[in-house]
């Protein structure tokens, strides 16, 4: 199961939120972060963990089609970290 947790204050740019789907391939990171955008408030900004290599082009085309900002893309070593900004 895949769960949402608050991590902190937003202060330039900090996760409020982080989504760790590590060990889950596709559909699963692009429909729990649908999920995760949905239960935040505007403003507030999601870390959104993955090693799934299509959530790397899946995760920026679920952007384009919000209002959320895509704020970063981190790789290390096959992982994705990506900071997404709630905007409603």
């Amino acid at each position: 199961m895949v769960e949402v947790s608050q991590v902190s204050v937003d202060a330039q740019n900090k996760p409020t939120h982080r989504l760790n789907v590590i060990g889950f391939h596709c559909p699963i990171p692009v429909a729990e972060a649908k999920k995760a955008l949905l239960q935040m408030s505007n403003g507030e900004i999601l870390e959104l963990l993955s090693d799934d290599p299509e959530s790397y082009h899946d995760i920026p085309l679920l952007m384009m089609r919000s209002n959320h900002n895509l704020l970063s893309i981190e790789s290390n070593a096959g992982e994705y970290k990506f900071l997404i900004e709630v905007k409603q």
